[in-house]
């Protein structure tokens, strides 16, 4: 990995408990985030793929990988961003994600942009 290369990427995330979706009953707790990558470097680049680390509160641990966010692949021009929204379903109304995106450089040097964790949780679960 090209620290130099992944430090260009900036990735924010913002998350969404979805009450209609979710059935606490049924222990169904669904989740939408709202992730945008900026690329803050002079070479644009291709998200090629995603590796999601998913832990709900019981510790129970998922990993998904998959090519690109949503269908699609996207090419980040320097200075610009995507912005993508998907979603996740935990057992727990109490949850975290990680991961970390596999990109390509205009030039071929590829990188795995880290993704920090961030929470998932359902309104007032946390006191």
């Amino acid at each position: 990995m090209t620290d130099a290369l992944a430090k260009n990427i900036s990735i924010q995330v913002q998350v969404r408990y979805l009450t209609e979706q979710s059935k606490p009953a049924d222990n169904r707790f669904a989740f939408a985030y709202t992730i945008t990558i900026c690329n803050k470097g002079d070479r644009t680049v291709q998200l090629l793929d995603r590796h999601w680390i998913i832990t709900d509160g019981n510790g129970k641990i998922q990993e998904v990988r998959g090519e690109g966010v949503v269908g699609e692949q996207p090419l980040i021009q320097p200075g610009a961003c995507h912005t993508y929204t998907s979603g996740c379903l935990l057992e727990t109304p109490v949850g975290s994600m990680q991961g970390s995106y596999g990109m390509q450089s205009s030039d071929g040097e590829l990188f795995r942009a880290p993704i920090a964790v961030f929470r998932l949780a359902k309104p007032n679960a946390l006191h």
